[in-house]
């Protein structure tokens, strides 16, 4: 997979690094409380084939934030619903990578004696009760839930729906 974009330096980030990014913000004030969200947006370009953008972001709650994000095109896409489930599996994938990895760390860092900050962590699904993804809001939600994952939805849904469709 590719490489993750920083919003704030433009440097590229491998997954480890990227998460070492997220606990270095969260680290900055540890006061606060936090969200790492993850989401993936898509557009099916001419050729049949789709480009996908997805963005992990760090929310310090009523402060601000932080997003990485990486893009990279897949095969043919005939429906709709065929890309907003790839949508949801890429982020699924990722998202247990990053919360894997965050869970690492914070245990290191609790055991180090410098607990992490509370973290939140949410999959963005971009679908919602209005257009055309509105039959497909129960068969989504229910696959992230199944992976033990909270699934948020537009309006909410900012990582998918604004981060990542800005740079698709």
């Amino acid at each position: 997979m590719p490489e993750f974009l920083n919003s704030s330096f433009g440097l590229r980030l491998t997954i480890e690094q990227t998460v070492a990014e997220i606990i270095r913000f969260m680290r900055d004030d540890p006061r606060r409380r936090y969200k790492v969200t993850v989401g993936t947006d898509s557009e099916r370009l001419a050729n049949g084939s789709a480009d996908f953008v997805t963005a992990v972001v760090v929310h310090r709650v009523g402060n601000g934030g932080r997003y990485f994000w990486r893009r990279f095109q897949l095969g043919k896409f005939h429906t709709l619903r065929d890309r907003i489930i790839k949508e949801v599996l890429i982020s699924l994938e990722l998202g247990k990578q990053i919360l894997s990895a965050l869970k690492e760390l914070s245990e290191s860092a609790t055991i180090e004696g410098s607990p992490l900050p509370q973290w939140d962590f949410e999959i963005h699904v971009d679908i919602g009760e209005n257009g055309p993804t509105k039959p497909m809001i129960q068969e989504v939600v229910g696959m992230i839930r199944a992976s033990n994952f909270e699934a948020i939805t537009k309006p909410g849904s900012y990582a998918a729906s604004n981060v990542a469709d800005r740079h698709v």
